[in-house]
């Protein structure tokens, strides 16, 4: 039978009224209100630290040394009242959760089947059999192909977007009423996200479940949700029906969320232009040295090639950008341009091809002039070292004649390019500051830092905003746009963000399955794709 998609007279599946969480005293959320019928798509943005997860997990009290108030009435019950015991019946049951990240919320040394089968037989009573039988069928109600041998599979041993769907099959298990997903496609591409947001809507449809979405992409708000609540510092600011919030916002906050989408603001290439290449490949290919099966793989290894034929050109101050779902080998040409990885054909980086600096010992100077800048700022930079210490690393190891006074100048020199410093003279207490002192914005200008500090040619960017909120996003791209322009760098952008490839590339590469599909000038391939797969990127990022 087919769920409401609105609001409707009856009293609504749950009730928040007057919400509040603490810790140690400080109020980190305030007087919430909001409600969720029956059947209905509620979607709860806002950025980073404005406490939109923090108020879903708090109505199960999921959230470690909180002190939460007000009223959560689940069908007249309040869930802040309960005893754990009596939560322990509604959590997993009435109300299920999609976590973020499906590695990270799936136990690596339990199947995946083990995993579903263990809530059927907790929450349904299912023999161990019957648990067998409907985590296949669960499975298979995902879209996951050939279910029954992909529930004796490993988390590590799906793709991301098979994780996903056994983190929803293993939601679904228990058949809630009420459905918590907290930025369940943060982790996938953009191709990836409209399928599990389709999925998510059909089975939401076909269950009359209700459904919570806690994420901070406008575009999936707009692709899904009936309604939007948006929070800022701890407060809701504005709600409403997703089309009238998102045609006439009242809110500045919600003004501002709504107006950060990346702007191109970049040096447009000259059609004349006979300036060499920064970086070129031609027929470059990467493979991966893989084991063989049965007898033969005593005596060989078999080859995976990740990468397959791949010719590109990078003129200076321009972006290239690479397009492709995971596994399509953009990470894997990215780190072959860096020198990181083996390969077979040509690559050169400033005319200098990388095999023979290898060959010669000159890699080290042709490192100084190709620098990377990755996706999760937090996770490449040493939590052990200061801010000092890493952005002044490189110069460690390519100007090791500067004296302690010139690399800290230099240093405090490059944080205030990237916009962290803004008085040099009060730079001090920045240096000795470690990285978990900082926001995801001030972390990844950090890591720009770092790369600029030994005055590179070209910028490998893997995935730079990916990990940021839009406010952010739009920020640090504002950033690397003027760097572009006044140090004239080239960038390699390797993204699944159609957005940001239309606000900061020249030229798009798409790779599928390691082999380039298309290549050419931006507006020629986002505005008329040739290939059909470039045609599913782009319509799956409107």
């Amino acid at each position: 039978m087919s769920a409401p998609t609105s609001t409707t007279a009856q009293a609504p599946l749950l009730q928040v009224r007057g919400l509040n969480v603490s810790f140690g005293g400080q109020t980190v959320v305030r007087n919430i209100d909001f409600s969720i019928a029956a059947g209905e798509k509620l979607a709860l943005v806002g950025e980073s630290g404005s406490g939109k997860t923090v108020s879903a997990l708090s109505l199960l009290r999921l959230v470690h040394n909180a002190q939460v108030g007000g009223s959560a009435l689940l069908q007249g019950r309040d869930l802040l009242q309960m005893s754990e015991h009596q939560l322990r019946g509604v959590r997993g049951d009435e109300v299920a959760i999609i976590f973020q990240e499906p590695m990270t919320a799936l136990n690596p040394l339990y199947t995946v089947g083990d995993q579903i089968g263990e809530v059927l037989q907790l929450k349904k009573g299912f023999t161990p059999r019957q648990a067998l039988a409907g985590t296949v069928e669960l499975l298979a109600s995902t879209g996951i192909a050939e279910p029954a041998r992909r529930a004796g599979a490993y988390p590590h041993q799906l793709s991301g977007g098979q994780r996903q769907r056994a983190m929803i099959a293993m939601a679904l298990a228990s058949q809630p009423k009420l459905l918590l997903a907290d930025e369940p496609t943060t982790a996938l591409d953009v191709s990836l996200r409209g399928q599990m947001l389709d999925l998510l809507a059909d089975l939401q449809r076909q269950h009359g479940m209700a459904v919570l979405l806690i994420t901070h992409d406008l575009n999936l708000v707009r692709r899904f949700a009936d309604r939007v609540a948006v929070m800022e510092r701890g407060m809701l600011v504005e709600q409403g029906a997703v089309a009238a919030v998102f045609a006439a916002p009242q809110h500045p906050y919600t003004q501002m969320l709504l107006a950060s989408k990346p702007e191109r603001d970049v040096v447009e290439a000259a059609a004349a232009s006979v300036a060499p290449p920064v970086l070129q490949a031609r027929q470059m290919r990467v493979s991966y040295a893989v084991p063989l099966s049965g007898l033969k793989g005593w005596f060989k290894k078999g080859a995976y090639v990740a990468v397959q034929g791949a010719d590109l050109d990078l003129a200076p101050g321009q972006t290239l950008g690479v397009m492709g779902e995971s596994g399509s080998g953009k990470s894997t040409l990215a780190l072959a341009a860096l020198g990181l990885l083996p390969h077979q054909g040509s690559l050169q980086v400033t005319g200098t091809d990388w095999t023979e600096a290898q060959r010669n010992g000159q890699s080290r100077a042709l490192r100084q002039r190709i620098q990377v800048v990755f996706q999760d700022p937090f996770s490449s930079l040493s939590p052990r070292m200061t801010i000092e210490q890493i952005v002044g690393e490189g110069l460690l190891v390519h100007e090791p004649n500067l004296r302690q006074e010139q690399r800290r100048q230099r240093v405090v020199a490059a944080l205030a390019e990237v916009g962290l410093v803004q008085d040099p003279s009060q730079a001090g207490d920045w240096l000795q500051r470690y990285p978990h002192e900082f926001s995801g914005g001030q972390r990844q200008r950090l890591a720009i830092a770092r790369a600029l500090i030994v005055g590179p040619q070209v910028l490998v960017l893997d995935e730079p905003t990916s990990a940021l909120d839009v406010t952010v996003q739009k920020q640090v791209l504002a950033l690397l746009q003027r760097l572009q322009r006044e140090r004239g760098l080239s960038y390699l952008l390797i993204t699944h963000d159609v957005d940001v490839i239309r606000a900061m590339a020249h030229d798009v590469l798409v790779m599928k399955d390691g082999h380039v599909v298309e290549y050419g000038a931006v507006q020629q391939v986002l505005e008329r794709p040739a290939h059909p797969y470039t045609r599913t990127l782009v319509q799956a990022a409107a």
